[in-house]
C-alpha cells in the first residue's frame, strides 16, 4: 500500500514537472511567434551617423546580396519613355503628340521605422512632351512613395507639396552635379526669368497636376557590374506611369512605359575632370603660341600690324570661358579644384599675356603721342580699358537675353580672324601674323566646341551636332587659309589690281645719269647701280638701299635710314 502510494506520488511529481517543461517550452514558442513581427517594426539601424553619411552605402558581393539585402537607390537615373498605345496618346490633352523621348529621374530614398519600407521623394523630368512652343526645357513632375526593397517595388505618385517648397531630403537633388549641371544640356545657359514666367503661364504639366492623378509603379532591378564600373552599384527601373482622371473621367493619357538606369557619379566625374584637364592643356599651348606671336612682332612696326580687334576679341572669349568655369565649379563643390584649374588658366592667358599684348599693340599705333605725358596716357589707357570691360559685360547681357540663338552668337565669336584679314588688306601688311600662331590658336579654338557640340560622350548631356561642328571648322578653317595666303601671296592677293589704288614700286626706274656705286647705309656696304637688278631698292626720297636690307629694317621701322621720312608699305 505504501508502496503504491509512493509511486503515485512520484508520477504526479513527475507530470508536474513535464507539465511545467511544456509550459516552459510552450511559451517560448509563443513569445518567438509573436516576436518575430515585433522585430518587423524595429528601425533597421540606429541614427547615429551624419545626415551625410545616410547616403552612402557599402558595395557587396552578388553572393551577399540574398532575396531580403537592402538596396540603396537614391541617385540619378537616365532613360527613356514610350506611350504604349501609340494611336492615342493622351484622349484629354491633344498637344502630346510625341509617342517617346529621354526621361531623367532623381531619387532620394530614406530609411523609415518599418523594416523593408523606404519614402522616397524625388523629380522625373521627361524630354520631347510636347511641341517645340510648349518644350522649354522638359516637363518636370515632383513625386513621393515608398520603396518595399524586400519585393523590389517602387510606388510613386505626384508630389502635393506646393511648389518652391524643398526639404532637407531634397539637398541631394540640388547638389548632385549630373543635375546641376544639366542646366547647360539644351542652350549651355540657364532660362531667363522671363522664359520661366511664360512657362508657368502656358505650361500643360500644371493643367494635368490639376486634373490628373499620376501614378508610377516600376521594378527595381540590379545590374550586373565588371571592375572597370566603379565601385558602387547599378540599378534599373522598369515600369508603367498611368494617369487616371481625378473626375473619374477616363484616363489624362495612355500608360506609358518607363525605363531608366542609373549613372555612375564617379564616371561622370571623371568625364569632367578629363574635359579640364583638357581646357588646361589647349590653355598652356595658347600661351606658348602668344609667346611665339609676340617674338614675331617684337617691334614697332610689327605689332602695329596686328589687328587689336583680333587679339582683343580672343580675350573676350577667353573671358567667358574663365568665367563659365568658375561658374560650373561653385555649383559643384567636388569639382571644384578642376574646374578652378582650368579658369586659373584662362584667367592666365587672358589677363596677363592677351591683354599685355593688347596694349604692346596700342602703344605699336600711336608712336607720335609717347611724349604728351602720363595725363593723357592714363586718360586714354582708361578708355582702352573702358571699352574692353564695357564690351565683355554688354556680350554677357547680349548671351543671357538671347541665349536661345547661342550659336549664331558663337559664330560671330569664332569670326576673330576676320578683323586681321581686313586690316592686312587696308594697310597691305606684310606677314603679320607667324603661321604657327594662325594653325595654332585655329586648332586650340576649335578644341571646345568639338567637345560640347561634337562629342556624343560629354559630361554636359547635350546631344551632339555633327552638322553645325563642321560648319564652324569651315568657317573658321576659311578664315585661317586666307591669313595664310596672305602670308606666301601677299595682303592683297584675292583683290582685282584694277581695283586697287594705286602702290609705290620700290623698284622703280631710276635717273640714268646716276649710274654710279653708293654705299648702302644699313649694311655699309657698296650698292652696284651700274646694272638694274632686283638686289637695289629706291625710295620715295631717292636713297637706295639693298633689298633685303630695306625689307629687314622696315620689318622695324617705317622710316628712311637715311632722312627718317615715313616709307609707304612694300
Amino acid at each position: 500500500m505504501v508502496s503504491t502510494e509512493r509511486l503515485e506520488l512520484w508520477l504526479f511529481k513527475r507530470r508536474k514537472v513535464l507539465g511545467i517543461l511544456f509550459q516552459i517550452v510552450f511559451g517560448w514558442w509563443v513569445v518567438l511567434l509573436f516576436l518575430r513581427p515585433v522585430v518587423g517594426l524595429r528601425p533597421l539601424r540606429d541614427r547615429t551617423r551624419s545626415s551625410g553619411d545616410e547616403w552612402l552605402f557599402t558595395r557587396k558581393d552578388e553572393s551577399d546580396l540574398g532575396p531580403f539585402s537592402q538596396w540603396n537607390i537614391t541617385g540619378t537615373y537616365r532613360g527613356s519613355w514610350k506611350f504604349l498605345d501609340t494611336t492615342n496618346g493622351s484622349s484629354r490633352f491633344p498637344d502630346i503628340r510625341k509617342t517617346n523621348g529621354n526621361s531623367l529621374i532623381e531619387l532620394v530614398s530614406t530609411p523609415t521605422k518599418i523594416t523593408g519600407v523606404h519614402y522616397v521623394q524625388g523629380v522625373v523630368i521627361f524630354h520631347d512632351v510636347f511641341e517645340n512652343e510648349y518644350d522649354v526645357g522638359g516637363a518636370q513632375i515632383r513625386v513621393e512613395g515608398v520603396y518595399i526593397w524586400p519585393f523590389r517595388q517602387l510606388r510613386m505618385v505626384a508630389n502635393s507639396g506646393k511648389e518652391g517648397e524643398l526639404n532637407q531630403d531634397e539637398d541631394y537633388i540640388l547638389s548632385n552635379p549630373y543635375h546641376l549641371l544639366g542646366v547647360f544640356s539644351s542652350q549651355v545657359l540657364p532660362d531667363s526669368s522671363r522664359d520661366k514666367m511664360w512657362r508657368r503661364k502656358h505650361s500643360l504639366m500644371q493643367d494635368m497636376e490639376k486634373h490628373c492623378n499620376i501614378e508610377i509603379a516600376a521594378q527595381v532591378s540590379h545590374l550586373p557590374s565588371s571592375k572597370n564600373e566603379g565601385e558602387h552599384d547599378q540599378f534599373h527601373l522598369e515600369g508603367l506611369m498611368e494617369s487616371p482622371s481625378a473626375d473619374d473621367d477616363g484616363d489624362c493619357f495612355s500608360p506609358l512605359l518607363l525605363n531608366a538606369t542609373s549613372v555612375r557619379i564617379e564616371v561622370y566625374y571623371n568625364k569632367a575632370v578629363n574635359y579640364t584637364l583638357m581646357v588646361t592643356f589647349i590653355s598652356f599651348l595658347q600661351v606658348l603660341l602668344l609667346i611665339r606671336q609676340m617674338e614675331h612682332s617684337s617691334t614697332q612696326s610689327g605689332a602695329a600690324k596686328v589687328s587689336i580687334l583680333m587679339i582683343g576679341q580672343q580675350a573676350i572669349m577667353d573671358a567667358y570661358l574663365c568665367l563659365l568655369h568658375l561658374t560650373a565649379g561653385i555649383l559643384v563643390e567636388s569639382l571644384f579644384n578642376a574646374f578652378a584649374t582650368a579658369a586659373f588658366f584662362k584667367f592666365v592667358v587672358f589677363s596677363i599675356f592677351e591683354m599685355r599684348y593688347l596694349l604692346a599693340i596700342w602703344k605699336a599705333n600711336r608712336p607720335l603721342s609717347n611724349g604728351e605725358g602720363w595725363e593723357t596716357m592714363r586718360r586714354e589707357l582708361s578708355v582702352l580699358y573702358s571699352r574692353f570691360y564695357g564690351i565683355l559685360l554688354g556680350g554677357i547681357l547680349l548671351m543671357y537675353e538671347f541665349h536661345n540663338y547661342l550659336r549664331p552668337i558663337l559664330l560671330l565669336m569664332y569670326s576673330f580672324w576676320i578683323p586681321q584679314i581686313i586690316t592686312n588688306v587696308i594697310r597691305d601688311s606684310r606677314k603679320p601674323l607667324h603661321p604657327h600662331y594662325i594653325l595654332g590658336i585655329t586648332v586650340t579654338r576649335l578644341a571646345i566646341p568639338f567637345y560640347i557640340f561634337g562629342c556624343p560622350n560629354n559630361f554636359m548631356r547635350i546631344e551632339p551636332d555633327k552638322s553645325w561642328c563642321a560648319c564652324l571648322a569651315v568657317f573658321i578653317w576659311l578664315q585661317a587659309a586666307i591669313l595664310l595666303l596672305q602670308h606666301y601671296l601677299g595682303s592683297r592677293f584675292f583683290i582685282p589690281h584694277q581695283i586697287l589704288p594705286e602702290k609705290y614700286s620700290y623698284y622703280r626706274r631710276f635717273d640714268q645719269g646716276t649710274r654710279h656705286s653708293t654705299d648702302c647705309v644699313i649694311c655699309m656696304t657698296t650698292i652696284d647701280l651700274s646694272q638694274r637688278s632686283n638686289d637695289c631698292m629706291v625710295t620715295p626720297c631717292d636713297h637706295f638701299f639693298h633689298s633685303g636690307c630695306l625689307q629687314r629694317w622696315m620689318d622695324i621701322k617705317m622710316e628712311c635710314p637715311t632722312c627718317r621720312r615715313p616709307l609707304p608699305p612694300a
